[in-house]
């Protein structure tokens, strides 16, 4: 066992293991271990220049160079002693420390028999290791954020994550915890990671090395302003991006999707988008419009921009074996492996490979058809479907890509897919899923194709909080779910204006999903392109009833009269990393009872927002913290500290906009 320094970093070797950590920003440092001769070169999120930290780092070694030793950035150190076992503390305090239960340190209260160890190689035959990071668990701690997973915990504490991306799950590994310090698992491959009691365990189920980043400071606003600082911030959303975003599953021709743009107009209602789903195409993976049924896309956006009206066209990354782009691909390896079995990896109206969005070759290759078929004719933006991406199975251990075995990157996969876009137009795209720093390329990610229940409305509360609490401020859902079988029926109609009323005070306002039942014919018997496939019932606000539609038409006035504060959070997104959607205890970190509420949250800093989430509810208890507090409903005045129980009628949900010095006593 050896300590030293090396170009600021405190380094130690004992026996095959290598380890070192590195000031990397504010109050934070890099931490990474391997058995190989040397580290990687990735810094996978970890891509924006590091602040200068120089003045706040100090290093200590031991004078025998052997028995301890210690780095120290801001607020943050990491000691390390004579058998290498971390322990971390925040001014001065310990609130972490590896796990260790081994017999190599007697004199040590944790030592044990077990030979368990807090840093663990396990060889996989042939190269690389399945790695697996332990550290002590803290009672009472709460962790959050994680990215999105299709439960209804907000605090994760005692949860058990995949480390993969999903439809609807979104895999970002960093957490943020109650004890004032956020971590970063700063690896792009497939794993699992463990919030147990007992102690926590991270978990890459092929690797070279470890690799975390690990950051202190007071409130969660400041941890994830110091996470963002180092991954990247997104840019500022448009203004006028801010209002309705109209879509379906699936307008199936030029003059579908101009008739309802002119009823929207024609009804007084501003259209900010509208967007184009999947199978306008010819086949997957030729990337344009099937001409039979839109003939001149051009012609219909210069119609639908001098409407006031952006678009947005559907792109997958699925090639069909029958694309006419499918033998070239192949032919220059831009196609995504299977190791294993035949070359297949998904099966929805095609038997399909996957564009390798690793290889920038291919990056430049998608774009250029999408330049030539889509943005030339004036598409402005993409949406960037199936970007997980999506499998027939997700046997990750199946797949292989150019950047590496799917299980050591298949996570970055969407990152890349986004950037592939952003570089080329620096304009939103909406994707389905996302990794740690996806933020800096303009992403919008959404839920994914979730059901059309009140159980997965509920969901996606916590979804949404804790993708902003691990960097993604921008972030939406389909209004309504995704899956619905009959949208006469009058439970689904309260659902879709319950979610309605969620989705004024979310970062984009979206209408979509796919409205059962499927009795529409198709408008062509051929087994290809844009007339062949399904399409739901209508989904526009007048689709579903004179009430309905009365109820989300005031319900996007109060929308739109919010645009210029919805604009001032995009700007402080852009400042600081802060996100729209925000737990309680975001805003107010100080009131014990915020930690606790998974029902309620804000909406920046100025509104709190208290969604109906059961079939039939009428009203709900509310918790104001200490200020005073207007109900938007009837202008009244309400003292907080304290919970109200408070009206809801269908037509709107509780709300309350935080008092200035205007408000009345």
């Amino acid at each position: 066992m050896k300590f030293w320094k090396e170009n600021g970093s405190l380094c130690w070797k004992h026996q095959y293991e290598t380890v070192q950590i590195t000031p990397w920003g504010k109050n934070a440092l890099r931490v990474r271990t391997t058995k190989y001769p040397a580290f990687t070169s990735h810094n996978w999120a970890l891509e924006e220049p590091i602040p200068d930290t120089d003045a706040n780092v100090s290093i200590e070694i031991a004078d025998d160079g052997r028995s301890d030793a210690s780095i120290t950035n801001g607020r943050l150190c990491i000691h390390a002693d004579a058998s290498g076992i971390m322990t971390f503390c925040r001014d001065g305090q310990k609130f972490l420390k590896e796990y260790h239960r081994d017999y190599d340190q007697p004199s040590c209260p944790e030592s044990r028999c077990l030979k368990i160890r807090g840093r663990e190689y396990k060889a996989i035959a042939g190269g690389d290791y399945t790695v697996k990071l332990r550290f002590e668990s803290n009672d009472r701690e709460r962790i959050y954020g994680m990215g999105q997973y299709q439960q209804s915990y907000l605090d994760l504490k005692g949860c058990t994550l995949e480390l993969a991306q999903r439809n609807s799950q979104i895999s970002i590994p960093f957490a943020v915890s109650s004890l004032g310090y956020g971590f970063l698992w700063n690896h792009p491959g497939v794993g699992n990671v463990v919030f147990g009691k007992n102690y926590t365990e991270w978990e890459a189920k092929a690797a070279k090395q470890t690799d975390y980043w690990i950051t202190v400071d007071d409130t969660p606003a400041k941890i994830l302003e110091n996470y963002t600082e180092v991954t990247g911030r997104t840019p500022v959303m448009s203004e006028d991006l801010l209002g309705l975003w109209q879509c379906k599953l699936r307008y199936r021709t030029q003059e579908e999707v101009l008739s309802v743009a002119r009823k929207y107009r024609e009804l007084g209602i501003p259209l900010d988008v509208i967007v184009i789903d999947f199978f306008h195409w010819t086949r997957q993976g030729d990337w344009k419009f099937d001409k039979d049924y839109w003939p001149d896309p051009k012609a219909m956006c210069d119609e639908l921009h001098a409407m006031g009206t952006k678009v947005v066209v559907s792109v997958w990354p699925t090639v069909d074996k029958k694309s006419e782009n499918f033998g070239e691909m192949l032919d220059r390896g831009l196609l995504i492996q299977t190791e294993h079995g035949s070359n297949q990896t998904y099966e929805f109206q095609g038997d399909c490979l996957t564009i390798d969005l690793t290889n920038p070759e291919a990056q430049a290759y998608l774009w250029e058809k999408c330049r030539k078929n889509y943005y030339d004719y004036g598409i402005d933006m993409f949406w960037l479907d199936n970007a997980e991406p999506d499998y027939g199975a997700y046997d990750f251990e199946n797949y292989r890509y150019q950047l590496g075995h799917a299980l050591e990157v298949s996570s970055l996969y969407p990152k890349l897919y986004v950037r592939t876009f952003f570089e080329h137009t620096g304009a939103l795209s909406l994707a389905r899923c996302g990794w740690a720093g996806s933020q800096k390329y303009a992403s919008l990610l959404w839920s994914g194709d979730v059901p059309s229940t009140f159980e997965s409305l509920r969901d996606q509360i916590s979804a949404g909080l804790n993708m902003g609490l691990a960097g993604i401020p921008w972030w939406t859902t389909d209004i309504g779910g995704f899956m619905t079988d009959d949208v006469a029926d009058e439970d689904f109609r309260e659902l879709l204006l319950r979610w309605f009323e969620f989705a004024v005070f979310s970062p984009i306002l979206r209408m979509h999903g796919d409205r059962g039942p499927h009795d529409i014919p198709p408008l062509s018997d051929k087994e290809w392109g844009g007339g062949s496939l399904f399409t739901g019932r209508p989904n526009e606000l007048w689709s579903y009833g004179e009430e309905a539609f009365r109820i989300m038409k005031k319900q996007l006035d109060l929308r739109l009269s919010l645009r210029p504060y919805i604009a001032g959070l995009m700007r402080e997104a852009s400042e600081t990393g802060a996100p729209l959607l925000r737990t309680m205890f975001y805003e107010f970190p100080d009131d014990p009872h915020c930690w606790e509420l998974e029902d309620q949250y804000m909406f920046g800093g100025q509104y709190l927002v208290a969604p109906i989430l059961h079939a039939g509810q009428r009203e709900r208890r509310v918790y104001l913290p200490a200020g005073k507090w207007k109900n938007l409903a009837d202008g009244q005045i309400c003292k907080g500290a304290d919970a109200i129980v408070c009206a809801a009628p269908l037509e709107q949900i509780p709300v309350f906009e935080r008092c200035n010095r205007s408000c009345p006593n």
